[in-house]
């Protein structure tokens, strides 16, 4: 691990109660990605946040300010919870644009259109002006991560789910992979952080994961791919978003793909080569949380190759999950060796490097990086001292020990 990474982690030893100095809580923290209760800074989630517990939130549309200043109240609240994380929280939010839109002009939020009626356009201009214009509003309420642009090809006209939500830009993949790409240099422009949805392809499915079990066996075709592949190549992928779909043609043991280690790591890491950050799709969706246990998603999911996993707490009639429960089940399977270590530092090597690449809002996160080095040359010294004050005790224990044993003799 190099000097950055260290300092961060020393940042957060600094923050925290000394009893909990446990590098390992830090890495699992920064996987774990929530949504909140209410329209305000919820002290429950904000204690969450200081004590190093999870890495970044989501915001949706109940999470909205409903008043005359809305704009104003939002950006506290994020910078409430910014300023409380001792890493820099990923803010989130999926505005994409049309149907899938949270900050909608009834709160005084600029217009925005669905990528099908861009796609319609099929101007550039178009794609450019709205892509600028969500960015700047997200820089401007402290958020940094959009779930965005959504890349599904839109295979199956009947699609419940992206295709009739009009979040598909075409049916044709080198449309889609142009708009998306202007849609990343928009954002980037912005310090805003996206990430290409569904992978490996919910294009082709007849049936919504919100819901339950998509199996698109029988109707993916390659060509959802090649957006991703496109885009990797070419360096315009911050963040990838897993989708629930099954596919037995990649996975013969018809996982879902965010729990699929043959998609993610075999598919998407090894064959495309993408290195960054997987994000899931949200692991309560009902074809995740109907179908398999808490415990086994999780595992499934990290040792699949997800780095962050989401947990929004906004789909009905799905058991909340908190916090701390998530992130004892990920300790235990380390304890246990059924997660390696080793897999939980990949995922924070990668998570820790995309959070250094972007600018939380310019001059806000530079002083917040100076007080993190502030804090972490005090706090240097009392690590060392207290390893020089563990090592004399374990030779003064071991002075004793030798003395027993020669009264013994």
């Amino acid at each position: 691990m190099d000097k950055y990474w260290c300092l961060l982690l020393l940042s957060l030893f600094s923050k925290v109660n000394a009893q909990t100095r446990d590098s390992l809580d830090i890495k699992i923290g920064q996987m774990i990605l929530i949504g909140m209760p209410k329209a305000e800074v919820d002290s429950f989630v904000l204690e969450e946040v200081r004590s190093g517990k999870v890495g970044a939130l989501i915001y949706f549309e109940k999470n909205i300010p409903k008043s005359s200043s809305a704009f104003a109240a939002f950006k506290k609240m994020s910078w409430s919870y910014q300023k409380a994380a001792p890493i820099p929280l990923f803010i989130c939010i999926d505005q994409e644009g049309g149907k899938v839109n949270r900050l909608k002009e009834k709160y005084g939020f600029s217009r925005s259109i669905s990528a099908a009626s861009i796609g319609k356009f099929k101007s550039i201009d178009s794609v450019r002006f709205y892509a600028e214009a969500t960015a700047a509003t997200l820089a401007g309420l402290g958020i940094n991560v959009n779930f965005a642009p959504c890349v599904d090809v839109a295979i199956n006209p009947n699609n419940p789910v992206i295709v009739k939500l009009e979040r598909s830009y075409s049916a044709n993949e080198d449309t889609v992979t142009m708009f998306a790409k202007e849609v990343v240099k928009q954002h980037r422009k912005f310090g805003i952080v996206t990430a290409l949805k569904h992978f490996p392809g919910h294009g082709s499915s007849q049936a919504d994961t919100h819901l339950g079990l998509a199996d698109v066996t029988n109707t993916w075709n390659s060509r959802e791919l090649k957006p991703y592949q496109s885009l990797i190549d070419s360096g315009y992928v911050d963040g990838i978003m897993t989708s629930h779909i099954v596919n037995k043609n990649l996975d013969h043991k018809a996982l879902p793909g965010t729990l699929s280690k043959s998609m993610l790591d075999s598919i998407l890491r090894k064959k495309m080569g993408f290195h960054g950050v997987v994000f899931s799709d949200d692991m309560q969706m009902k074809a995740i949380a109907s179908n398999y246990g808490l415990e086994e998603a999780i595992k499934l999911a990290i040792n699949a190759g997800v780095d962050i996993m989401c947990f929004s707490n906004n789909i009905m009639g799905v058991e909340n999950r908190t916090v701390d429960k998530v992130h004892d089940i990920i300790k235990n399977f380390v304890t246990s060796g059924e997660i390696k270590k080793a897999r939980i530092d990949e995922s924070f090597k990668r998570i820790m490097k995309l959070k250094n690449s972007i600018s939380i809002n310019g001059s806000e996160v530079q002083s917040l990086r100076a007080e993190i080095q502030k804090l972490n040359h005090s706090y240097l010294a009392q690590i060392q001292q207290e390893e020089e004050a563990r090592k004399n005790m374990e030779q003064l224990l071991t002075k004793k020990q030798k003395k027993k044993l020669n009264k013994k003799k």
